[in-house]
């Protein structure tokens, strides 16, 4: 296990997301990997909708639980990288840290071109959840439990967590929960 992903900024914006991504790298599913430049940007876009101070500790915590994600020494490789300008941090980060995926909510930003000689893919979360539900699916039930549990302000339920992840776009997964496991929406 503990599949090497490389995690761009949009899908670690929606907490819901982020807890379950995190929650399967606990669970020794996946390898998360992201970048200074990721983390700046997230704590720049969180700032817009919570305190700065709060989005700081939002990703100093990221940082704490999983030190060896944050990848460094990729910034020469930011120019050479084919795919859209704004996204090259991101794909030469991942290409450093030899990560085979890249789970982002913006695929369009990463054309096969510039992601075959690397032996890369760009995959939307809803997808590479999906994967880590069939190749997982024990691990992956027990994570969401884990952070329905956890939930607090407000409380959820593992029902509540499956449509709040509907709701931001992870239509696929959610349905297949649902499916496979009727009674976690109880």
């Amino acid at each position: 296990m503990r599949f090497p992903v490389f995690l761009d900024t949009n899908v670690l914006y929606p907490v819901s997301l982020a807890d379950t991504l995190l929650r399967l790298a606990e669970a020794e599913v996946i390898r998360p990997h992201w970048s200074a430049d990721v983390m700046k940007e997230l704590v720049r876009n969180l700032g817009l909708r919570i305190p700065e101070d709060m989005a700081d500790k939002r990703a100093r915590a990221m940082q704490t639980a999983f030190p060896e994600a944050m990848v460094t020494g990729y910034e020469a490789l930011i120019d050479a990288m084919g795919n859209d300008p704004k996204d090259r941090h991101v794909l030469a980060a991942a290409v450093h840290s030899d990560c085979e995926v890249i789970v982002t909510f913006d695929a369009s930003g990463f054309s096969s071109n510039a992601l075959a000689p690397h032996h890369l893919v760009a995959v939307h979360p809803d997808e590479f959840l999906l994967d880590q539900l069939d190749l997982y699916p024990g691990l992956v039930r027990r994570a969401l439990e884990r952070q329905a549990a956890a939930t607090a302000r407000p409380h959820l339920t593992t029902l509540d967590l499956m449509d709040h992840l509907n709701q931001i776009g992870l239509h696929g997964f959610a349905a297949q929960l649902r499916r496979r496991w009727p009674d976690m929406a109880r």
